[in-house]
């Protein structure tokens, strides 16, 4: 391993020479990688990545990616990559990693395992794992910057391949759901002010549910939909009711006026017998002042100091679809630390082995129960995701989808000052 001295970084104005351009070990070693990723084809990624943790020591390279059932961290096959088993989310040291976002460090007789998040903004793309005799406070700070670097790079090379989507797909995917999951968001969002994080049931046969955020300035807005009925169908009118309403959102008109624009578009692409259901919010992120229209949509729930204390009531319009009236727009003054989960029908409609009907009663304790974890919304999500099917027997015979916002409050001016 390298000294600390090798690998200090150029010093900055106030600091040493105001002109020292000079690189250091560390610039050298994200730089090369970032110089050369830019035209590597997407199956030279991995033994691209491989050879450079080599150069400070690293052996046994894996990179882990998140499943569609975000139950297991899947390895990604290429040379010159450790391809071991699937890492079960939760419950390993690459799991603990996962949902911590936090490098986890494991004792070996042969040196030092560690396993560092794959972050794409805050959105967990999975884990990079690998091998060092010793580690140090420098290895740990340019082991997070390679991590980081990493993750852009097999975001970016997504699009370009298959290869990636078919290491995460674990079973087969009905066409319905390879919709779906080209049209979510990043599962995870994570900033001063706000967190966000969904997860859908089942994840290999998804069709009618979806969701979306967007964080315009201060401005989170969110929205939740159902499309009736399943497969194709479902997937198709999904997909125009979000595209709607992403359209109608960039064009910053209000939640009222948003309703009628997907209202119309699903009218007159489906006609009169097809409807989506439809939660959307607008939530001022330095405020905490919350909008949100209903379109026969399950109420959201509202959880402060870890327990359920009611719903978001709002009055409902028809679905969309249907040709309702204007919704009025309802108002909520959150609280720092306050949640508000969305979730779709098919999470409280579903029986259990009994024929009884699961019902929200039973959510709201799953969820109070959930609050006693302490751990990041994206955690509780996948906990909540999995503990909801558990209840039900294992039954997920229509969509579920979760979406959860918890309002941090505060400021994040600071974050463009560099120290």
């Amino acid at each position: 391993m390298r000294t600390s001295r090798e690998r200090d970084e150029p010093q900055r104005p106030g600091k040493g020479r105001a002109d020292d351009r000079s690189e250091g070990f560390g610039e050298r070693l994200l730089g090369v990688l970032l110089d050369r990723a830019h035209e590597m084809p997407p199956q030279l990624i991995a033994p691209l990545i491989a050879e450079e943790v080599s150069r400070i020591g690293g052996r046994e390279v894996s990179v882990l990616l998140q499943d569609y059932a975000q139950a297991l961290l899947v390895p990604l096959p290429g040379r010159r990559l450790h391809v071991g088993e699937p890492q079960v989310i939760g419950d390993s040291p690459a799991g603990t990693a996962f949902l911590r976002a936090d490098p986890v460090e494991v004792r070996q007789p042969d040196g030092v395992r560690l396993y560092l998040p794959l972050l794409d903004g805050s959105d967990e793309v999975g884990v990079m794992a690998l091998t060092l005799d010793t580690v140090d406070d420098d290895d740990r700070r340019l082991l997070r910057r390679l991590a980081g670097l990493v993750a852009d790079m097999l975001v970016t090379k997504h699009a370009y391949t298959d290869r990636f989507f078919q290491a995460r797909r674990r079973e087969p995917m009905s066409v319905a759901a390879e919709m779906q999951w080209s049209l979510l968001p990043p599962l995870t969002m994570s900033l001063p002010q706000i967190q966000v994080a969904g997860a859908v049931e089942p994840a290999y046969n998804i069709a009618g549910d979806s969701f979306d955020y967007a964080l315009n300035d201060n401005i989170l807005h969110a929205a939740v939909i159902d499309a009736m009925g399943h497969g194709l169908d479902a997937a198709t009118m999904a997909t125009v009711a979000v595209g709607a309403y992403r359209h109608a959102r960039r064009a910053g008109i209000t939640l009222s006026e948003e309703y009628a624009y997907m209202d119309e578009a699903i009218a007159e692409q489906f006609g009169p017998d097809h409807f989506v259901t439809a939660q959307m919010m607008d939530l001022d992120v330095t405020t905490g002042r919350l909008e949100w229209v209903n379109a026969g949509h399950p109420m959201p729930l509202l959880i402060r100091d870890r327990r359920v204390i009611g719903q978001l009531e709002a009055p409902t319009t028809l679905p969309v679809g249907f040709g309702g009236d204007h919704p009025p727009i309802r108002e909520h003054q959150l609280q720092r630390g306050d949640r508000v989960l969305c979730y779709t029908d098919g999470v409280i409609e579903e029986r259990d082995g009994n024929g009884e009907l699961f019902g929200e009663e039973r959510l709201i304790d799953c969820v109070n129960r959930l609050e006693q974890r302490e751990e990041s919304v994206r955690a509780e999500v996948l906990w909540l995701s999995r503990t909801l099917k558990e209840e039900r027997g294992g039954r997920t015979s229509d969509d579920a989808t979760l979406f959860l916002i918890k309002w941090r409050g505060g400021a994040d001016d600071h974050l463009a000052v560099l120290e």
